[in-house]
């Protein structure tokens, strides 16, 4: 059990397996990827091992979860797997165990991410004036085409059939080098050896530096693509594109409104969606107050669910025989709200929203959004002023998602917390148990 679970890795005693998680299961053998033989050479992960085996027997409790936990165990010291996500696999694709899937997702994300970071230096070094000499074709020198995706139509036939013609070779050798047509090799091993280091951690450090790279111009080629493709100029000068949303939000947006409440850092003024890109102020303050509104509700929603779960309840009754410390906490509550309560929330709620249309200018020019004509942020110095209604904005947005996100833990779990193990066939429960798990090795 332990060399299976484990890997060759230095592992606890049955005994103190058993005491873990009782009782133990067959478990999926971890792949032997090149990660684990390094920690094997380096013994420096006993610790992981614990964690990972940790995480395997903890889903023998529940038959059903096992596979959950399968993918966490069987790759997660693979490379690739680094802070601050860690294992990061948010659609589950990796949850079934299957080490050939894996394998063969891997050699395609080492592909593609190496082709991503040749394709953004292309993209870089002709707009640094650097081009190769001579002619890509007879009479058409290669300083005379142009940048970005305009090239494309300047290649001859000729040269796309020698591009798919190299690109056939690399895949098919590929596909027989680094085992993604069976259980041997490694992915993007292609028999020849660039990254190279008689240190496995300082190799172990270069392969995660080549995945993270390769991941981050994947990002970066992408965008490249999409600026070029709307301005005509690989490093998307907007000007050149003067009917742009983007323009619009660099030249009028941001000088109409960067100095509003809410612009702060890391994102500064950021409306990706040009919301704002006529320059229309009743527009923007008719949002703002929506914004600060909702916020607001957020904030009271996520504390109404916080509150009730640290059983603190109001005492007396919501209508005749039903006690309020008999209620459900969460989504549950919804149902035990009698007819007449909806109609007094809803009552309030139109009344609050035609004060706040009167009083805080959104129906006209005058006024401030958010303010119902009475004050609870308050101070006498400016600054502390901004700073403040800044904070209620910040908070305000924080809440709007963890109010939702609450919303789909409960509708999924049953439980306002999220308890996934209410839901065995959630992908979560693997990341649920395995956290812990660590729990239970740390101690």
């Amino acid at each position: 059990m332990a060399s299976v679970a484990f890997s060759g890795l230095h592992a606890p005693s049955p005994a103190t397996l058993h005491k873990a998680v009782v009782p133990q299961v067959k478990r999926v053998p971890v792949l032997p990827t090149a990660g684990h033989r390094w920690r094997e050479a380096g013994n420096k992960a006993s610790c992981i091992g614990l964690v990972s085996a940790s995480a395997g027997l903890a889903s023998s409790v529940h038959g059903r979860r096992r596979c959950r936990n399968t993918a966490v165990t069987a790759f997660e010291s693979e490379l690739g797997v680094q802070a601050p996500t860690g294992f990061w696999d948010p659609m589950g694709l990796a949850r079934d165990g299957d080490a050939d899937t894996f394998k063969r997702r891997r050699a395609s994300e080492i592909k593609h991410g190496r082709i991503a970071m040749l394709a953004t230096m292309g993209y870089i070094t002709p707009e640094l004036g650097i081009k190769l000499p001579g002619e890509l074709a007879p009479g058409l020198a290669i300083e005379n085409i142009p940048n970005g995706l305009k090239a494309v139509g300047f290649v001859p036939t000729e040269g796309w059939l020698q591009i798919l013609a190299y690109c056939a070779y690399v895949e098919f050798q590929g596909m027989k080098s680094n085992g993604v047509m069976g259980t041997a090799g490694t992915p993007g091993d292609f028999g020849f050896k660039v990254l190279t280091s008689k240190d496995p951690e300082g190799l172990k450090r270069k392969l995660n530096a080549e995945l993270a790279n390769g991941r981050l111009a994947m990002m970066a080629i992408i965008g490249m693509f999409f600026q070029d493709g709307l301005t005509g100029k690989p490093w998307g000068d907007w000007s050149a594109w003067p009917d742009s949303k983007f323009w619009a939000e660099s030249a009028v947006s941001v000088s109409a409104f960067e100095s509003e409440l809410g612009v702060q850092a890391p994102t500064g003024f950021w409306d990706p969606l040009g919301f704002t890109r006529d320059g229309d102020v009743d527009a923007f303050k008719r949002r703002r107050a929506s914004e600060i509104k909702h916020g607001r509700i957020a904030m009271l929603a996520t504390m109404g669910y916080i509150t009730p779960e640290l059983g603190i309840k109001l005492p007396g009754e919501l209508a005749p025989g039903v006690a309020i410390e008999n209620i459900p906490n969460g989504l549950k509550a919804v149902g035990f709200v009698p007819t007449a309560g909806w109609l007094q929330i809803l009552a309030y709620c139109a009344f609050v929203e035609f004060q706040g249309m009167k009083s805080n200018g959104v129906m006209g020019t005058s006024g401030t959004p958010g303010d119902f004509g009475f004050k609870v942020i308050t101070s006498k110095d400016p600054e502390g002023l901004k700073k403040k209604l800044n904070s209620e904005l910040a908070n305000g947005r924080l809440a709007m998602m963890a109010i939702i996100g609450m919303f789909f833990q409960d509708g999924l779990t049953g439980k306002p917390w999220g308890d996934w193990s209410a839901w065995p066939e959630s992908k979560f429960w693997a990341v649920s148990a395995s956290s812990a798990a660590s729990t239970v090795a740390s101690t």
